[in-house]
């Protein structure tokens, strides 16, 4: 969860759906070939409950789990087995080349983040592999109510240039990473998570995408926009008779070797 801190995070509403979170993360280790690598790091690591599959799966590797939020490293810095940094990705630079280079879910939180995987290719050792997933679904529902509430006469003098997430297809990340001289795997994914609960899918974006235009607003004008919000989200994801709520999540990966 890296990303300019004009906002802050709150691990507790990020993890309310980790599973459901964490699902991208494994299917992009899965792709990794590394055998013994040495230097692994986690770019925007969020609070490290990730990072810790490095871990898991590279025990003789030292990890390093990177974010630019004191809320998630203060929580990352718990978790057993990975060295948490308090850093910005964008400039970020690792002790030595790196055999292993993940970013989930964080790139999207940077402008201009196509131009920086050059520099993020240039940290890989020989050999090394670089893993990033961005979410895809900026599109749906879930944003596009988000983006023309904060257009509102009543908010937009509030919202107006705060951070919103933003991302390219698989194509696109494909061949820019090709550019750098690595041979890339590029895919897409469309999960449908089955929520449950109270207003799920504000639970869920409250916690991520929709949480910069959250607190850039009053309190006050907040709980209005909050209200409003809620309900239009209820409309757009209608609960099944046992009050299940489908969130179609639409993700973009990427895995390069530097081979």
């Amino acid at each position: 969860m890296d990303e300019p801190q004009h906002h802050t995070w709150d691990p507790e509403r990020y993890l309310a759906y980790a599973g459901e979170r964490g699902r991208p993360f494994l299917d992009l280790l899965a792709r990794v070939g590394a055998r013994a690598p040495r230097h692994v790091a986690d770019l925007g690591a969020g609070p490290g409950n990730l990072t810790a599959l490095l871990h898991d799966r590279w025990p003789e590797a030292e990890v390093t789990a990177v974010d630019a939020s004191p809320e998630m490293i203060e929580r990352a810095r718990g978790v057993a087995g990975i060295t948490a940094e308090l850093a910005d990705l964008r400039t970020w630079q690792p002790a030595e080349p790196l055999d292993i280079l993940v970013s989930n879910a964080a790139l999207q939180w940077v402008p201009g983040h196509l131009e920086l995987l050059d520099r993020l290719a240039g940290l890989l050792a020989d050999g090394g592999w670089l893993a990033m997933q961005v979410p895809g679904n900026f599109d749906e529902p879930s944003h596009t109510i988000r983006r023309d509430l904060a257009a509102l006469p009543e908010f937009a003098p509030h919202t107006a240039g705060v951070d919103a997430p933003a991302s390219h297809d698989a194509v696109t990340y494909l061949r820019r990473l090709q550019a750098c001289g690595l041979t890339v795997d590029a895919w897409e994914t469309t999960y449908l998570h089955v929520l449950t609960g109270p207003d799920p899918v504000f639970t869920w974006v409250s916690g991520t995408g929709a949480r910069p235009t959250l607190q850039a607003l009053p309190a006050a004008l907040r709980a209005d926009f909050e209200a409003e919000y809620r309900a239009r989200l209820r409309e757009a994801y209608p609960p099944d008779a046992e009050g299940r709520v489908v969130l179609p999540f639409r993700r973009v990966f990427a895995v390069a070797h530097a081979g």
